[in-house]
């Protein structure tokens, strides 16, 4: 046969990630449809050097997310639920009334949170996503990209 060349799988290491900043207008998106293209750049999919094991993703800013658009009767009957800590403590609030509110930025952050593995490395590519429910946010020092997902 001849000598064959070894060829190895390479696997990203820690020190080999580099992040950029991006920021994503959620006006007029989709709840689901806008998750799961940043979930994937959370994990960090969208790279060449992707591996399981390694955080390898992008920062995501997310601006405007109390206008994100939910199908269908969402708005009214989508639950989102927590528990306080205490006996019977299940406490129960719909979409629209958290869009409406002082925490609309909750409905993006949550339908990401979903996509993202449920372990460690999963809590810190969350930490990675920065939601807020205006147009504006703190973090122009970054010099953060605009990614358009039309």
């Amino acid at each position: 046969m001849g000598a064959t060349a070894h060829r190895a799988t390479k696997s990203a290491r820690a020190e080999d990630v580099q992040r950029r900043w991006l920021v994503v207008d959620a006006e007029n998106q989709v709840l689901g449809r806008l998750a799961t293209r940043v979930a994937t750049i959370l994990r960090g999919k969208h790279k060449a050097i992707f591996t399981p094991h390694v955080d390898t993703g992008d920062f995501v800013i997310v601006i405007n997310a109390e206008k994100v658009k939910l199908t269908g009767n969402k708005r009214q009957q989508k639950v989102y639920r927590h528990h306080t800590g205490y006996r019977g403590g299940v406490k129960e609030t719909t979409a629209h009334r958290l869009l409406s509110g002082p925490h609309a930025d909750r409905v993006v952050s949550e339908a990401v949170r979903g996509m993202l593995p449920k372990n460690h490395l999963g809590r810190k590519m969350l930490d990675k996503l920065k939601v807020y429910a205006g147009p504006k946010h703190p973090h122009d020092a970054q010099r953060p990209e605009v990614l358009s997902l039309g």
